[in-house]
């Protein structure tokens, strides 16, 4: 095993926050969403308005709409980026804010200004909430800057690290978590739209298999000129490790060689020394060691196209954990329309959004594969798959025996009654039926009124639960969150 030998912090003088929500949202009412947000002072975002695109990066950035136009492929573009926020696809509306607060850990205050906020409604319900963040403060040590993002990141405190966190507002007004501060304060429009589910607790019950309830972090960071970054530091930004509840510095390993295999897996250094990419299942950040007048373009690729890139492979893991979690709930022998549901579900998602390329330079390709390995989606999309297909086949299997031994007993009744049965009785039947006249039955008259009598309710058995099998699906269709 190789020690760790972690060198002292370089120091943060510029650091560029967002800090990225999933959640769920109901679809079925777009309309009222939308309108409501607008009413809040959110704009759709549209490439054919440049007025949507200011005031929502840190002052000096420029994001391009050319750029943006033409990184991508035109099959994704069209998804990314609709023309009105009726259409399928990526619908992002943004609002500027401006507001400065102050977040509160323990003995440490870090006062911050949010620059933005987006909320992207992404197709099949699922949402995303980005708030743009800067440091009033600095510079800063990294241990610092990352002890900030830890701490604003977690949707909820539970862990020791995490307590006493609170954020103070201008008004006076203070927040003890960073949902409540984000979906009170900052996106009040949404939240009632937030699909709740009431069986499960944590992160408002939106996304029960939203992985440990914390944002993921998207963040730029300048260092002093011409500093030196070690690969410990580089593996601290990727896995956002800032102080333990001590207050002292923090690093995840005491393996040298694990962090060596940490950045082979998610560094990209195409750029380097001077500029470092990482893509992790925690953040994406990005660190310069050159000074921001030499960094401007690629400050706002950052924002603008890698920020797309790595939106749209997020959206691909979150989709693919909720159709995990939808298969682990289901009760494989009853839930049969509901497993086509899902199957029809992912047949969609792979069709209309889930692509391997997306971008149409190099360097958004690499990105895409980086994201690819950091998220995991290659393995959760043919679990996804191979288990929705096994699935099916056993249910399908299930079904057909069920039908076939339901079958087989009216056709056994059938040619009974053909036989000899229902002739026996039949012209008994056709005025009203007395009980005395049943009693004085022989016991082949028995057989032939039992046989016409459970063959006639069994066809009527199948005929109801069809047809009530039918009904339950079109109103599971039109009621259910799925989505499609």
């Amino acid at each position: 095993m190789k020690p760790i030998d972690e060198p002292d912090d370089f120091t943060v003088v510029e650091a560029h926050l967002a800090f990225v929500l999933p959640f769920a949202y109901q679809k079925k009412n777009l309309s009222r969403v939308t309108a409501s947000l607008e009413r809040d002072g959110y704009r759709f975002f549209s490439l054919d308005d440049r007025d949507s695109m200011s005031g929502i990066y840190p002052e000096g950035v420029k994001v391009m709409r050319e750029e943006l136009d033409q990184y991508f492929l035109p099959y994704v573009e069209q998804k990314l980026f609709p023309e009105s926020a009726h259409d399928y696809g990526f619908k992002r509306f943004s609002k500027p804010v401006g507001e400065e607060f102050v977040l509160e850990v323990k003995d440490r205050s870090y006062p911050f200004r949010i620059i933005s906020v987006d909320i992207v409604l992404a197709p099949f319900g699922i949402a995303f909430m980005t708030t743009r963040v800067e440091l009033l403060t600095g510079p800063l040590p990294l241990s610092s800057v990352l002890d900030f993002n830890q701490h604003f990141r977690a949707a909820e405190n539970k862990l020791k690290e995490e307590k006493g966190t609170a954020i103070r507002c201008p008004d006076g007004k203070g927040y003890e978590n960073i949902h409540d501060f984000l979906l009170g304060r900052q996106a009040v429009a949404i939240k009632p739209y937030v699909i709740h589910d009431e069986r499960l607790t944590g992160y408002f019950g939106s996304l029960p298999y939203f992985e440990d309830e914390r944002m993921y972090v998207h963040a730029f960071y300048f260092t002093e000129p011409d500093a030196d970054v070690a690969d410990e530091q580089l593996f601290r930004v990727g896995r956002v490790d800032g102080l333990d509840s001590k207050g002292k510095r923090f690093i995840s390993t005491t393996n040298g060689r694990y962090v060596e295999e940490y950045l082979d897996k998610y560094l990209h250094d195409r750029w380097a020394p001077g500029y470092y990419l990482l893509t992790t299942d925690y953040s994406f950040a990005a660190v310069s060691t050159k000074p921001r007048e030499e960094m401007e373009r690629p400050l706002a690729h950052f924002m603008s196209t890698h920020y797309y890139n790595f939106l749209i492979h997020y959206f691909y893991r979150i989709m693919l954990l909720r159709v995990s979690f939808e298969y682990s709930r289901l009760k494989w022998d009853k839930d049969e329309e509901y497993l086509k549901r899902l199957i029809q579900l992912i047949t969609i998602f792979s069709s209309w959004y889930y692509f391997e390329h997306i971008s149409a330079r190099q360097e958004g390709r690499e990105l895409g594969k980086k994201f690819r390995e950091a998220f995991n989606i290659e393995v959760l999309y043919r679990e996804v798959k191979d288990t929705l297909d096994e699935l099916y086949r056993v249910q399908e299997n299930s079904a057909t025996s069920r039908m076939n031994l339901l079958l087989f007993f009216l056709t056994v009744f059938t040619v009974i009654s053909g036989i000899y049965g229902m002739n026996l009785v039949i012209d008994d039947w056709k005025d009203d039926i007395s009980w005395k006249e049943i009693e004085s039955y022989g016991f082949f008259e028995w057989i032939s009124l039992l046989t016409a009598v459970i063959g006639i309710s069994m066809s009527i058995y199948l005929f109801i639960t069809t047809l009530g099998r039918t009904l339950w699906r079109k109103l599971r269709m039109r009621w259910d969150d799925m989505d499609l």
